[in-house]
């Protein structure tokens, strides 16, 4: 469609698998089955099934971390398929993701500060030192973290924290497209409602595309405009989070939504998490 900046076609992916005691050949696992997925300009698309649908791998295969077997991925109408490392650089500042650890993600031997100040100046989005320290202190403002932080190490702040600190770093270097796996698991319920939040916000005021990887239905339909769900490395079923939710045609994506412990959507859960506590600093 003409208004997608990221779709992929026939995705397959497969992993090697050594030989064993019980397998003395080997082989190969194949975890994507011929995966269609489009992300609009501006769109944010979940994609959700349980462990081992394949919905990271996808996540992955998009961003050109894991090489498909078969298919193709188009990204702001070229194909990035077959891209080498050196040829895909230029794309790293406009394809970023969120990882579902950030504690894990981060390097605890350097500062938060030298985190974000280092692939500024890496990718030229500042001119000197002390402005692309300005343009982090913006981008930490946004996600609601004092300018101290810049200062302090990983290990140093919440989980919370930790995760604002992750969408900073991507979002800092202005992308087109940001890739969310599993963003808020591991929070508990208020801090999920106050990142989700600032997400949602971002993704507006940045004209950003998002793709969300979760396992959490409610999690999805409160911050997706479509919903793309995976079962066994394929795709069940696709379409608006409205329609999807209301009227799923798949038995698995029903299977899905029964077991929601809140199946009536509450437009409003959102934005009270966020405002039940204030957003943490440090």
């Amino acid at each position: 469609m003409p208004d997608d900046l990221l779709f992929a076609r026939g995705l397959v992916v497969a992993y090697s698998r050594p030989a064993g005691l019980f397998d003395r050949r080997g082989g190969a696992t194949t975890v994507l089955h011929g995966v269609d997925i489009r992300v609009g300009k501006g769109e944010t698309v979940g994609i959700v099934g349980e462990s081992g649908s394949g919905k990271t791998t996808l996540g992955r295969a998009l961003l050109g971390l894991v090489k498909p077997k078969a298919g193709s991925v188009v990204f702001d109408s070229s194909d990035i398929t077959a891209l080498d490392e050196r040829e895909r650089r230029p794309l790293r500042r406009r394809m970023q993701m969120i990882f579902q650890d950030p504690m894990s993600s981060l390097n605890p031997r350097h500062t938060i500060g030298r985190i974000l100040i280092e692939p500024v100046l890496l990718h030229g989005l500042a001119a000197s030192q002390a402005a692309a320290r300005d343009l982090v202190f913006g981008v930490l403002d946004r996600v609601g973290l004092s300018r101290s932080t810049v200062d302090r190490y990983s290990y140093e702040l919440s989980g919370g924290q930790r995760q604002r600190v992750g969408i900073a770093r991507a979002v800092v270097l202005q992308p087109d497209f940001v890739l969310a796996d599993e963003i808020v698991s591991g929070l508990d319920v208020s801090t999920q409602a106050q990142v989700l939040q600032l997400l949602k916000e971002l993704t507006r005021e940045m004209h950003l595309a998002l793709a969300f990887i979760s396992h959490d239905l409610s999690v999805v339909r409160s911050i997706c405009q479509r919903v793309v769900v995976m079962r066994e490395g394929r795709v069940v079923e696709e379409g608006p989070c409205e329609r999807v939710f209301a009227a799923p045609e798949a038995a698995y994506t029903r299977m899905l939504i029964d077991a929601i412990p809140l199946p009536t959507v509450d437009p409003g859960w959102l934005s009270r998490g966020a405002a039940a506590e204030p957003a943490p600093t440090v």
